[in-house]
């Protein structure tokens, strides 16, 4: 046999091997079955050849490092825009026209260079941003590599190895977890050494408290939060210890299949809405430019090629390259003039304001663009767990016997975290304590192995979540009114301790899942022993033979009094309250001289946990309370706030369907009596729905519980897909793929995985749902002020493109060079845009529904306004360039105090054949400290002698430019109703402006650079006269606009999808 074959029938072995792990359920099958496919054995574990084997076949128990989009690549990506393209393009030609003209040296030099050098460096710090920011999405993968175990305590070669790196685990591994451990793969639970194990897997399935493990075999299809068998890489075991078998490792766990969702997900990022918006806009202006620059070449093609006919044939062609390029460069200025080279520099400067102003709102925005994408949202799916509720078990019902048989009483007991201090009990008279509560403190401060600590101004749970809250409880009920000065009042364990010190605990009868209770025996003030027990409320009643009064006082258990408490068990469960039972033994016979020495009798009882239940046996019964993961205060204003603002909110939740129901209705997701039957499915059975994307096109309020990672994608896929923008909340690692595909990913600061956070757009500092709210408030008034100031530079291109356009239609000099264009586009036009990012928001904003996705930025009427804006600015840029040639007085202002020569319009028109004209001549004119002259060549009037006329025409463009940014603070409403003051950056802005202006016209180097000269005070006040009725023709624009607004938006209709419906 071939080398060749020999691999080839390897690799197959090694295929089929492999599938059979991979297929294998575990959770399924018998611990024996287990141990068969996997060939290996609990008490000798695998040997060493057999591990390397395997290894082989499986290779390492490490996540993957996929290989990250290069450098080279990403800065290709950052040329992947229209725009950026167009000024590449631009930049190309004026380089080369400079090099061409490089013969002519000197000062036109410097100025010809000026231009393309300054359009490579916009391109190179817009494609630094881009790159900075791309590079930050490989984070979360590695963020997904510190939550893996590094070491497990593991059997091979029938002995126990301690602390082996995690990495070299394979399947068939038997490892051993204890308390505190990282478990360091997906593993079949084989046999528990203690009566119970704990494991919290939360943050990877979405599940409020820890899961109880066992080794008994569940059905086939059983969801990730079912497999009570399983244990799952990444996650911790918080109580017990036990025997596992790795079944899974690497890219196979739970942990590495979220690990290629997020790699997927980061695969499939879409552009932001305005990121498409501009894109389509860029495309457009390609074509129109296209379009001008070829009409401008027809229009002077006769200055650079002509002809005669003989025999009616064009021949005797005659071409000037000089005049060829002169009106290439012509078309150059043309492309400058209508790109806003000043708009991604303008858009990034204001969404990073805006970043600063979510921030002072808790919403820490980790990515630029989600900022505007935030202000389209249509549906937010939330996270149940950390976000619409605390995360923190409180009790909110406590359920103590009454004076007499069969009556119960009830307290609501307020507040939502694990401070003491937050909230009370209603109807509670401090300091009196009847005997009955006396005995529900007691059970609730001893019979408990958890601890609340303060962290900050925050209060943490150590242990057990429901164990915490019982304490918090503990602390609201107070002392009996002799123990009221035990502690001092800062203290917030006092009244546990308190009672700890009275009931010295001296056994512990562990929880365990046959008799779901856990009890303490304790050495009591009095000197007497008591059995201490909490647990399921039912399985208590069956154990319980007598229960006490309020007044302590004990009589048998009658069945009507057990249906009364089961009704309230009932009641609240129905509530979705988790409930816990308290009962107690006075004097338990075994115990009565036991001290907790290992030598006495009862002791011995005490080792085995199948004697727990005869001891747990004829308790008295004491009471009842319902704990839950209570929902935030302020979530409720702010689902109403997303309802006014037509947004929609989905919950989807790894928890139960009961819990998340009541907390879906509790919080005004759903009414408090709606019928829910089609709006709340499980993640299981949407995968199973014959419709989903009509399951999530009804109206209101959805809810998905026991959701699994790859449910939460299927949701926000397809509610991308029928052009829905989805913001994702979550904090676990489960969410991490969801985040990533989301419109807008947004994880919690407090709670959330660093995973969760890398994998975001948004973190919110103080987990609140309604910081999302105001988050989007500010997001749609940024995204106002972007419209604003985008529409502001568009309309200032049009006149800069019109004003070329004149020019070259009319045959007159050429009035702005291309580096003067770049100037105003980039440095006069940027403040007064940015200035306009810092428009107040309207008062209405969050009563609007949101501007769908693919809502044109410039309406068909905008444009037409500005079209006319724009013809105004060609008109006044170009007219003031002829006045200044042809009038010496002009609207009462003396223009010929610089004692220049004029020229008729119809010489000025036809300046190309001044050598043909006999007896022309000019006078010098001064300009500042220069003066002109013209004696060796008239002609050159028209090329350096335009100075003059071109500064006059930057100068009315700029000026113009400045009361435009004054139009653009309403779309619609006047200056009269929302005057200038209303921003004052605005006005700051223009003095900028106006005040760099200054500054190239009177420093001698710099106006020699843009081709400029001072100007005297009669031409500054020929400016301001062309400038100004700019402000009246669009106020009569916006007062049409205004009247007709009925005519152009006869009715708001329904969203398309309910019209398609």
């Amino acid at each position: 046999m071939g080398r060749g074959e020999e691999d080839h029938g390897k690799r197959e072995k090694i295929s089929a091997a492999s599938s059979k792990v991979e297929n294998f359920p575990a959770w399924a099958k018998d611990v024996k079955q287990c141990e068969e496919n996997f060939q290996t054995n609990r008490e000798l574990g695998l040997s060493s050849a057999e591990v390397e084997k395997r290894r082989e076949i499986y290779g390492w128990n490490e996540l993957e490092k996929h290989e990250g989009t290069s450098i080279f690549q990403l800065i290709l990506e950052q040329f992947n825009d229209t725009l950026v393209r167009i000024l590449l393009l631009a930049a190309i030609i004026s380089f080369v026209l400079a090099w061409l003209d490089g013969d002519e040296g000197g000062e036109k030099e410097i100025t010809a260079f000026v231009e393309p050098l300054v359009i490579f460096l916009i391109l190179i710090v817009n494609a630094i941003v881009g790159i900075w920011q791309e590079s930050n999405a490989e984070k979360a993968l590695e963020a997904l590599k510190e939550i893996q175990s590094e070491q497990a305590n593991v059997v091979r070669d029938g002995k126990k190895v301690s602390n082996l790196h995690a990495k070299e685990l394979v399947p068939g591994d038997i490892v051993e977890l204890r308390v505190g451990d990282k478990v360091p793969a997906d593993m079949r639970v084989l046999t528990l050494i203690s009566s119970t194990v704990r494991v919290e897997q939360g943050s990877l399935t979405g599940e409020s408290e820890a899961v109880s493990k066992t080794a008994k075999v569940v059905p086939e299809n059983t969801d990730i939060q079912g497999k009570k068998c399983m244990v799952f890489a990444g996650t911790t075991v918080v109580n017990g210890n036990c025997i596992c078998m790795v079944t899974q490792i690497g890219m196979n766990t739970e942990i590495g299949k979220v690990h290629s969702q997020i790699h997927e997900a980061s695969q499939s990022d879409d552009d932001t809405p305005l990121k498409k918006k501009l894109n389509e806009f860029g495309e457009v202006l390609t074509m129109i430019i296209g379009v001008i620059c070829a009409l401008v070449w027809l229009i002077n093609v006769k200055y650079f090629l002509s002809w005669e006919y003989v025999d009616g044939w064009p021949s005797n062609f005659k071409f000037s390259f000089e005049k060829c390029t002169y009106y290439f460069e012509i078309a150059v200025a043309l492309a400058v003039a209508a790109i806003p080279e000043g708009l991604p520099a303008v858009i990034t400067t204001c969404l990073a304001l805006g970043t600063r102003k979510m921030a002072q709102k808790n919403a820490l925005v980790r990515k630029l663009p989600s900022v505007e994408t935030l202000g389209c949202t249509t549906v937010i799916c939330s996270d149940k767990t950390g976000t619409l509720t605390t995360n923190q078990m409180a009790v909110s019902k406590l359920i103590a016997m009454g004076s007499r048989p069969g009556t119960l009483r009830a307290f609501d007991v307020e507040g939502t975290t694990y401070n003491p201090f937050d909230g009370k009990i209603r109807g509670w008279a401090a300091g009196e304590m009847d005997a009955n509560l006396q005995m529900i403190a007691k059970i609730c401060a001893v019979c408990n192995d958890a601890g609340v600590e303060q962290s900050g101004s925050h209060y943490v749970a150590t242990g057990m979540p429901t164990e915490a809250a019982l304490k918090v409880l503990v602390e609201k009920m107070g002392l009996p009114e002799e123990n009221g000065s035990s502690s001092g009042h800062g203290d917030h364990q006092r009244c546990c301790q308190a009672w700890n010190k009275l009931e010295q605990r001296i056994a512990t009868l562990e929880f365990d899942r046959d008799r779901k209770s856990m009890g303490v025996i304790v050495n009591s003030s009095t000197g007497q022993k008591a059995l201490l027990v909490k647990g399921a409320v039912e399985n208590l009643l069956e154990r319980s033979s007598f229960m006490q009064l309020r007044d302590g006082s004990i009589i048998e258990l009658d069945q009507y009094s057990k249906d009364l408490i089961l009704q309230s068990l009932h009641e609240m469960s129905t509530d979705a309250l988790r409930c816990l039972g308290f009962a107690y033994k006075e004097e338990p016979f075994e115990f009565t001289t036991y001290n907790g020495d290992e030598d006495h009798p009862a002791h011995q009882l005490l080792l085995n946990p199948s004697n727990y239940s005869s001891i747990e046996s004829k308790l008295i019964f004491a009471g009842l309370v319902g704990l839950r993961d209570p929902p935030r205060k302020e979530v409720r204003q702010a689902i109403e706030d997303c309802k006014a603002a037509g947004i929609r909110v989905m919950v989807i939740t790894g928890d139960n369907k009961n819990t998340a129901e009541a907390i879906c209705r509790e919080i005004g997701v759903f009414g408090s009596s709606e019928d829910i039957s089609s709006r709340s499915l499980t993640g299981k059975d949407f995968m199973d729905h014959p419709n989903q994307k009509n399951h999530l096109r009804q109206s209101g309020g959805l809810l998905f519980s026991r959701a699994e990672p790859r449910h939460k994608q299927e949701i926000v896929r397809l509610l991308k897909e029928d052009g829905e923008v989805v913001a994702m909340t979550g904090d676990g690692v489960n969410d991490a793929p969801a985040l990533k595909l989301a419109d807008i990913g947004v994880a919690m600061g407090i709670a959330g995985t660093e995973v969760a956070k890398e994998a975001s757009d948004m973190v919110l500092a103080d987990d609140n749902f309604s910081t999302i709210v105001a988050a989007v408030g500010e997001g749609r008034s940024i995204y106002n002020n972007m419209k604003a100031f985008i529409r502001y530079m568009i309309s200032s291109n049009i006149g800069e493109v019109a004003s070329i356009f004149l020019t070259s239609a009319l045959g007159i000099p050429e009035g702005m060079i291309p580096v003067q264009l770049l100037w105003v586009n980039l440095v006069t036009d940027g403040p007064p845009a940015t200035a306009l990012g810092f428009n107040p928001p309207d008062k209405d904003i969050m009563k609007k529904p949101p501007r769908r996705s693919d809502d044109s930025l410039i309406t068909a009427w905008i444009l037409f306004r500005y079209l006319v804006i724009g013809l105004y600015v060609g008109i006044a840029t170009v007219g003031v360039f002829i006045i200044w040639y042809t009038h010496h007085n002009f609207l009462g202002i003396d223009l010929s105090g610089d004692g220049h020569s004029l020229v008729t319009y119809s010489q000025l028109a036809n300046w190309g054949k001044c050598d043909s004209w006999e007896g022309f001549s000019v006078s010098p004119f001064t300009a500042g400290s220069q003066v002109f002259k013209f004696d060796s060549d008239p002609c050159d009037y028209f090329h350096s002698g335009k100075i003059k006329a071109s500064t006059l025409s930057l100068s009315v463009l700029v000026a113009i430019e400045m009361f435009n940014s004054l139009n653009a603070l309403s779309e619609d409403g006047s200056l009269l109703t929302m005057p200038p003051w209303v921003n004052p950056w605005l006005l700051l802005a223009m003095s900028v402006s106006f005040g760099l202006h200054f500054l190239i016209l009177y420093v001698p180097f710099l106006a020699r650079v843009f081709g400029i000269v001072p100007l005297s005070t009669n031409e500054w006040l020929l400016v301001i006269a062309v400038a100004f009725p700019v402000i009246l023709i669009d106020e009569l624009l916006k007062f049409i606009g205004r009247r007709t607004t009925k005519l152009r938006y006869p009715a708001v209709p329904k969203s398309s999808k309910q019209k398609a419906e």
